[in-house]
């Protein structure tokens, strides 16, 4: 299994293979998905979300899953169809993963064994979140019953931290402490 965030890749909802490392520098929100499920307006939460913070560094991946109450049972232009439709969903989404089992997709057992949920490791439902910083590290794991606007004040904490790899830093002879820029 790999050990970086990075190295995974997924498949679209249009059948193109997306790496992970796609995303480097980005704050992340992956998200298990599906479309008859009581979470399901969560949709305009995270699109909401996305919108607001999307030029500042946020990216959200929603991956559609089948696991839970049969609740996405669609086929990929189904889904697509009704997360535009339905919630104006512009984000990026994936081709229908298992979350859980020995079928779960790679990113989905990395991102359990990172962060386990409260008192088991596999996913209890849809819209379960997963949030990584910039460096591609696995901070924080929500629950589905989490609504996307009470993830604001953690986001906008990651979005504020720089990266692992900055820009070399180039000492001043004319200051006596360097600048540091706060974004």
């Amino acid at each position: 299994m790999e050990d970086s965030f990075y190295g995974f890749s997924a498949v679209s909802l249009r059948g193109k293979e997306i790496g992970m490392d796609t995303f480097k520098g980005k704050v992340i929100l992956v998200v298990n998905t599906a479309s008859k499920c009581g979470f399901t307006p969560q949709y305009e939460g995270l699109e909401t979300l996305y919108k607001k913070y999307g030029e500042k560094g946020l990216m959200i991946l929603g991956f559609p899953c089948n696991q839970f109450g049969n609740q996405e049972p669609g086929s990929e232009k189904d889904i697509a169809e009704g997360c535009l439709i339905n919630y104006g969903v512009t984000f990026p989404m994936f081709s229908k993963v298992d979350v859980n089992g020995s079928n779960a997709h790679p990113l989905f057992r990395y991102l359990k064994k990172k962060l386990s949920g409260f008192l088991i490791s596999r996913i209890k439902w849809n819209f379960t979140k997963f949030l990584i910083d910039r460096n591609g590290i696995p901070v924080k794991r929500y629950s589905p019953s989490t609504k996307p606007e009470n993830l604001s004040g953690d986001i906008e904490k990651l979005i504020g931290q720089l990266t692992l790899h900055p820009a070399p830093y180039e000492p001043s002879t004319t200051y006596k402490y360097p600048v540091v820029n706060r974004l």
